[in-house]
């Protein structure tokens, strides 16, 4: 599990701030749920034979002898969330959260144990329509962001009852296989055997290149969705590829599937990924409603943002507030409040802890700030307090105090 610095922290929250202004203007509501959700939920959502639920999910059991995790993923518990609070009933929802996740993987660059997501739903919506605004959303993000090195992978998993007939077939496939399947895959031909085409051992790919194709198993009414989501990326100028392997880990998909990766990470190369639920929300109890969402990584999003250099400026404060004297310390403390209502927008640091004025000036150059005030004993006693530009050439000037505010602001 990972710390982030404040060092970072100013990419994670341009992601956040940039996320949150694109899922306002596309209609998307905020929500929260637990972190925390009875072990039996993403057991019968995710799937009992998919590798989270099998081998990644932190469960334990509660002081009342409840079976509880944390969850490795949002979806289940939005959903959870919108049956429990009554929201169906013929309603539809867009909603979306951020936080964080648990799966207890082999840490590497870009996977954690506790990673972070931004879990975006729509719930109500059969599409076709509402899947290509959804991915449309998602490129919007990307430009907000200035990322251009992710590519959209897309693909249909057609309803339950094709999958299964395409079930059959990989099954009888990869049996035939056997000797040349690596363990993980062994055990997936069990429980999960569409997971195996998502397998990144090399030693498979010609085996997984020469299985069947599950676009030769689809219905009608689902070539009919996806060649409609496909003509209205086409229409929208948003490039795709069609991955005919693209399966995604967790039982609950169906239909319309995508995932944008990057070739600028290494193997951890999906940083959003996402699809179709038709059958979900009545699997978990609730009225048979047609869902579609995607998660994406926040961590896998900053590590592109940090390498592209796309980051705008560190915030910095404005002005630095250099303070000499007794009675000027304590009289600090109130200037710099009059200075942060007076100036609301702009950043304020008062030099705390003492220092003699070689040592603030030093402190106020490493700060960042545009302005130094100066305010000793002397100074007090006149009324004034002292301004002077840090980032340019300009000599330091006394101000009134009470015109200080006017006087900062027009120098920013």
């Amino acid at each position: 599990m990972n710390d982030v610095l404040p060092a970072e922290m100013g990419a994670w929250r341009h992601l956040e701030q940039v996320a949150r202004a694109v899922l306002d203007a596309y209609g998307y509501e905020q929500v929260q749920v637990p972190i925390i959700e009875h072990t039996e939920l993403f057991k019968r959502s995710i799937g009992e034979f998919t590798d989270i639920v099998e081998k990644e999910m932190y469960s334990f059991q509660d002081i009342g002898g409840d079976s509880l995790t944390l969850r490795p993923e949002a979806t289940a518990g939005i959903v959870r969330a919108v049956i429990s609070n009554g929201m169906l009933r013929g309603q539809r929802h867009k909603l979306w959260c951020a936080g964080a996740m648990f799966r207890h993987e082999r840490p590497q660059q870009g996977r954690y144990r506790q990673f972070h997501q931004i879990d975006v739903e729509a719930i109500g919506y059969p599409g076709p329509d509402v899947d290509a605004e959804l991915i449309a959303l998602s490129a919007r993000l990307w430009r907000a962001l200035k990322l251009e090195r992710v590519q959209l992978t897309i693909n249909s998993l057609g309803t339950p009852a094709a999958r299964a007939r395409y079930r059959e077939q990989l099954v009888e496939y990869f049996r035939a296989h056997e000797s040349a399947l690596d363990e993980d895959s062994r055990r997936r031909l069990l429980g999960n055997p569409l997971r195996i085409l998502d397998s990144k051992n090399p030693h498979m790919a010609g085996l997984i290149e020469a299985a069947p194709l599950l676009s030769d198993y689809l219905d009608e009414e689902s070539r009919l969705h996806f060649a409609e989501l496909r003509a209205a990326l086409d229409s929208m100028g948003i490039p795709y590829v069609v991955n005919p392997r693209l399966v995604r880990g967790l039982d609950y998909y169906s239909r319309t599937v995508f995932e944008w990766i990057t070739d600028a990470l290494g193997a951890q190369d999906a940083v959003c990924s996402g699809g179709r639920y038709d059958g979900l929300i009545g699997q978990l109890g609730g009225e048979a409603t047609p869902a579609i969402g995607f998660a994406l990584g926040m961590e896998r999003v900053v590590a592109l943002l940090r390498q592209s250099g796309s980051l705008p400026a560190a915030s910095v404060p404005d002005v630095y507030l250099v303070v000499s004297g007794e009675r000027a310390q304590r009289a600090g403390l109130r200037l710099a409040e009059q200075l942060r209502d007076a100036l609301p927008g702009h950043g304020v640091m008062l030099n705390l802890g003492g220092g003699n004025l070689k040592t603030q000036f030093r402190r106020a150059d490493r700060s960042g700030a545009r302005l130094a005030v100066i305010l000793g004993d002397e100074e007090l006693d006149r009324g004034v307090a002292a301004v002077k530009p840090l980032r340019q050439e300009g000599g330091q000037i006394d101000c009134p105090v009470e015109m200080l505010a006017e006087r900062i602001a027009a120098s920013l």
